[in-house]
């Protein structure tokens, strides 16, 4: 039996649910997916994301796997965690971790945006995994994101949200492939999801900050933060 958990990241869940999906790291576990689910804000409004564990669940001969990924504000990176054996994440052992500068998400990073760096000391993989995350070794779907937030984003595509503040409806500019879009409040919790307009009404939506995600129908991703007057 191995001796340590990881935790695959296959994001390919529900948005509505919050959920992040991991395929990856088979050396260590088996090739499933392994779903992360948020269960909390941390103090610093980042999303809190567990696995459910599941007795008898293949995961490389360790039976029940429990993870997490979670922001880590002393050292600014997300971590992706090991449980060390009964679910408490008292002393969780590091598996990957991931510092894009990118501060202000409250969602983390997929496995193509910065660098998911193995953890391959003896005290984490001890290099069993493989190496970092990319998108060819691991998949990571769901609730993270691909892109920096805000002005970074505009100033590297031609796609406009205008005005901001916005007060009724937002318009949308240089995009003819959007699919989806989503708007999530400062704590990350969804509050709207539809299918992709160039106009998007958020009347309803209590003043304050919020970032919408836009998903073109080839699955790239484009936040932008927008203040809702």
């Amino acid at each position: 039996m191995k001796t340590l958990y990881l935790l695959a990241i296959a994001l390919g869940s529900s948005v509505a649910a919050q959920t992040i999906t991991f395929n990856g790291c088979h050396n260590l576990f088996d090739n499933q997916n392994f779903v992360f689910t948020k269960t909390g804000v941390d103090a610093n409004n980042k999303n809190i994301y567990i696995t459910t564990p599941v007795d008898g669940q293949p995961c490389g001969g360790l039976g029940t796997c429990e993870f997490k990924i979670k922001w880590n504000n002393t050292l600014t990176r997300w971590e992706f965690l090991a449980d060390e054996g009964n679910g408490t994440f008292t002393t969780p052992t590091l598996i990957y971790y991931n510092s894009t500068g990118n501060n202000t998400s409250p969602r983390p990073p997929s496995n193509t945006f910065g660098t998911w760096i193995e953890n391959a000391v003896p005290t984490g993989t001890a290099g069993q995994c493989g190496g970092n995350l990319t998108g060819i070794n691991s998949t990571m779907t769901g609730d993270v994101h691909s892109s920096p937030l805000a002005t970074t984003d505009v100033t590297k595509s031609k796609i406009q949200i205008f005005p901001n503040p916005v007060s009724d409806v937002i318009h949308i500019s240089g995009i003819d492939n959007g699919q989806t879009i989503q708007i999530y409040n400062v704590d990350g919790r969804l509050v709207k999801s539809d299918a992709f307009d160039q106009k998007i009404d958020i009347s309803s939506l209590s003043a304050g900050v919020y970032v919408l995600k836009i998903t073109t129908k080839n699955f790239e991703s484009h936040e932008f933060k927008f203040v809702k007057k």
